[in-house]
């Protein structure tokens, strides 16, 4: 039974209204819990005007980065596999569910960009990053393992971090809908988000179970080391953007690394990476993709092996992140 079984009835696209923007005060645009930048004595010392426009900016952001995701990297991975084009061996059942998954996150895309123009025409602020040239961070970063990989395997990790985003994008997304101090349209359109996002991450975690077979010993010894950082691809957050929009401010360079350095200290981002991804880590065990030493090795490198963790391969060995 596939969970796109009841897809008319329950994708977003089919079934709920294109939500439009509402503001209402006091309320926040973003959580500053999931912004830490934003508590920090450098940017408070701005005053709380500065806080809430540093906040709406990082809704932009988190709404570009929903449309740059799906468009650059989800959909053209999802047409592959629709069209028989993706190098496995899949059911008629799994292509025809990726078409709906292409649907799916195109209308993703779609409302995430138009609720940025009503935001902007609601507030009148507009999202400082309009018109920028740079790729997001995780385009770069993708690039990067492209260029680690051996020349027969490029490719390879943009259908690895299509399973790595749509795994752990719906945790990601379970949090705002909750924050009632969110305006209910922001709330409203992350949870329409949320629910079909349920659905793919099922789906691409048996996409994961079809994958790491077909792959041959060596290319699973050149693609393991580098799931990590396929991880950290997707989880990381962007400093390039956050230090454009410090800038924004009136923080200076040094200051600017100041408030980034001192917001997301190295430990802080590896233990939250490591809660994140840790169905996902979970999951690659259990194809075997942990059973490679290298692979092994660099999971644990990166702080992505959880307290408690037991490889299946060898019990009697326990891992503390």
């Amino acid at each position: 039974m596939s969970r796109f079984d009841r897809w008319d009835d329950l994708a977003s696209v089919r079934r709920r209204p294109r939500r439009p923007f509402a503001a209402a005060e006091p309320e926040l645009y973003f959580p500053p819990e999931l912004y830490p930048v934003v508590r920090h004595p450098l940017v408070t010392a701005k005053g709380s005007t500065v806080v809430n426009d540093l906040l709406l900016q990082r809704l932009y952001d988190y709404l570009e980065f929903t449309t740059e995701l799906e468009t650059l990297a989800v959909i053209p991975v999802a047409t592959k596999i629709s069209r028989g084009r993706s190098g496995l061996v899949l059911s008629g059942r799994m292509r025809s569910d990726a078409y709906k998954i292409v649907t799916d996150e195109a209308w993703h895309a779609q409302f995430s960009h138009e609720f940025v123009c009503e935001i902007e025409a609601e507030t009148r602020v507009p999202w400082s990053l309009k018109g920028a040239c740079t790729p997001p961070a995780f385009l770069l970063r993708l690039d990067e393992i492209r260029g680690r990989l051996p020349q027969d395997l490029r490719g390879v990790e943009g259908l690895l971090f299509a399973i790595v985003s749509e795994t752990l994008i719906s945790g990601m997304l379970s949090q705002i809908p909750r924050d009632d101090r969110l305006p209910l349209s922001v709330r409203n359109i992350v949870r329409d988000h949320a629910e079909d996002e349920g659905r793919h991450h099922v789906y691409f975690r048996t996409l994961l179970t079809h994958l790491w077979p077909a792959l041959g010993r060596a290319e699973r010894q050149a693609v393991g080391p580098l799931i990590p950082a396929v991880v950290y691809a997707f989880l990381e957050p962007d400093y390039a953007q956050t230090a454009h929009h410090l800038r924004g401010i009136g923080l200076t360079g040094e200051q600017i690394d100041q408030v980034i350095t001192e917001s997301w200290p190295t430990d802080r981002i590896q233990s939250s990476v490591a809660a994140a991804a840790s169905q996902l880590t979970r999951y690659l065990s259990e194809v075997g993709a942990l059973g490679d030493k290298r692979t092994l090795v660099a999971f644990e490198e990166a702080e992505l092996m959880g307290s408690g963790y037991k490889n299946p391969g060898d019990a009697s060995r326990e891992f503390a992140g």
